[in-house]
């Protein structure tokens, strides 16, 4: 496998690139530190000359210079840089926790229903089938808030803390029927297979057997699923924050660049530019490793 996915090049260099994101989000303070600004300073309001009358950045393309890299906020004039350093960081960690309670649960209950089969199966098809019939966006924007107002009372911001925390758990809850229902049906498969039986004439535990004898051979579905999710999950915790129930102000995330910058990309497009810019190579790149890896897993297939 390792062979026939080093001999793809677009998977390699989507490696890379991919890894680049997770470099990033993992050094954002010390990437901050070396270059020497932080994303929630307000450099337009501190010193004169880097904004307009009107909340513009005075140089142009966004006021991008040897100073700002990536040009400053639009009427806060904080640096463009770090805060795409920082809510990359803030998007990685929640699509990425979700992301992993997605595939445990998705493992757990598929294996289950698939091995064991019978009204258990039944059941748990059936409370799959229930949650998959929940529409995705709309079941996101409404439990979220409703999430919200079991921990905090009416008329108090919300922290931080408590809003990555419920962005996780609704992510989470409503993401993981699709991995469920896939390796139920490989389980379903590979259970009448030859190698299963001979190990339940051993006297094999059901424990050993799907440690044993069924995992090593769903580690390709987990494995490229895995890869397909995770962007997937950056995607709709960005499109939460754009609208208002994910992450606010003044924590740096993805989304709410794009929301921020929806209201100046008419008059100046550098702020939205460089998120959206970084949010496609991101997906796309996602996108062609999960590729390369089903093919890399796959010896049937051929590019």
């Amino acid at each position: 496998m390792w062979r026939r996915f080093k001999r793809d090049r677009s998977g390699v260099v989507s490696a890379y690139i991919v890894a680049f994101f997770f470099l990033v989000a993992v050094t954002a303070p010390l990437l901050s530190k070396v270059y020497g600004k932080n994303p929630t300073e307000t450099y337009g309001l501190d010193e004169t000359g880097l904004l307009n009358e009107f909340g513009y950045p005075v140089a142009p393309n966004g006021g991008i210079s040897g100073r700002f890299w990536f040009g400053v906020e639009p009427t806060l004039g904080r640096d463009v840089l770090t805060q795409l350093v920082y809510g990359i960081r803030t998007s990685l960690l929640i699509a990425t926790a979700a992301t992993v309670l997605c595939v445990l649960t998705g493992v757990l209950v598929g294996v289950t229903a698939g091995y064991i089969g019978g009204r258990t199966d039944y059941l748990l098809g059936r409370f799959i089938d229930l949650l998959l019939a929940f529409p995705s966006q709309l079941s996101f924007i409404a439990f979220t808030p409703v999430v919200y107002s079991l921990f905090v009372s009416p008329g108090k911001e919300t922290p931080t803390s408590l809003r990555v925390l419920t962005l996780i758990l609704v992510l989470w809850v409503l993401g993981w029927m699709g991995m469920a229902r896939l390796l139920r049906g490989q389980v379903l498969s590979l259970r009448e297979r030859e190698f299963v039986e001979a190990a339940k004439v051993t006297g094999a535990s059901p424990w050993r057997i799907i440690r044993k004898e069924l995992l090593p051979n769903l580690w390709t579905p987990i494995l490229v699923q895995s890869t397909l999710m995770l962007p997937s999950v950056v995607t709709i915790e960005a499109g939460l924050s754009f609208i208002g129930v994910g992450i606010l102000e003044p924590t740096p995330d993805w989304g709410r660049m794009f929301a921020n910058g929806a209201h100046y990309y008419e008059s100046d497009i550098t702020y939205i530019f460089f998120p959206g810019l970084a949010m496609i190579i991101f997906v796309v790149a996602f996108n062609l490793l999960g590729d390369s890896v089903r093919d890399a897993f796959d010896p049937r297939t051929t590019r």
